[in-house]
């Protein structure tokens, strides 16, 4: 049997989904922010205004980021899980020039970008696996063009050892790499900026992850309510 507090939930969530306006309940959503700028909060605010939200346990589970790896985007699109949600956050949505593909593989898709100081971000990036490569180390290096390392590990240490697909940390961002992951960091989100300024200035939204009105201003660009104070 259904809790009470279970029953508000649901019925709250079909209430927001009724008020999502028509023209933005038939397009889908991705969050395209690098990894460490809110995409858990975007994830959040759309799942608690009425959208049916893609999760990171969702990429993983479906192999995602993999599948973009190899280049088999329509086994992304095909798939019954892709289908059956309207946004998208975390990875691989904002992985290298994938909004390009999502753009127009999805003429009527919408974006929403959010960046931040870029020490901030790299401090973020360092502390959350311990000074270690976030996620799978291969695809961690080609994110953020460490490949000349990563194949010179793999042919002078023989303990070194990445997998394809699992998430195993085994190299190291420290403070000798900041400028690097900056530059990178930066040139990531100001060339989605200009291919959308070019492209689609009216189907992306950009915030400042600091900006204590960013989800009154989504909201707007979505067309929906959002609550004074939502946090």
């Amino acid at each position: 049997m259904k809790t009470g507090l279970g029953l508000t939930k649901k019925t709250r969530f079909f209430m927001n989904v009724i008020n999502v306006p028509f023209q933005i309940r038939k397009s889908k959503i991705f969050c395209i922010s690098m990894q460490r700028n809110g995409t858990t909060s975007v994830g959040n605010f759309l799942r608690d205004h009425g959208f049916r939200v893609a999760r990171w346990s969702d990429s993983r589970h479906n192999n995602w980021s993999y599948k973009w790896q190899l280049g088999d985007y329509e086994a992304i699109f095909n798939s019954i899980a892709f289908k059956s949600f309207q946004a998208y956050e975390d990875d691989p949505w904002w992985l290298p020039d994938f909004y390009r593909v999502l753009n127009y593989r999805f003429p009527k898709s919408k974006f929403i970008l959010f960046h931040r100081d870029s020490d901030i971000w790299f401090n973020s990036m360092m502390r959350y696996s311990d000074g270690k490569t976030l996620g799978n180390t291969h695809r961690h290096c080609r994110v953020y063009r460490r490949l000349t390392e990563y194949y010179t590990r793999l042919e002078m240490d023989t303990l070194f050892k990445p997998t394809e697909n699992e998430i195993d940390n085994l190299m190291v961002i420290d403070e000798n790499l900041r400028e690097h992951y900056k530059q990178v960091y930066d040139e990531y989100n100001k060339e989605a900026i200009d291919y959308f300024r070019k492209y689609g200035p009216n189907k992306i939204f950009v915030s400042r992850l600091e900006d204590k009105k960013k989800w009154i201003k989504l909201g707007k660009f979505l067309k929906i309510d959002v609550k004074s104070g939502y946090e």
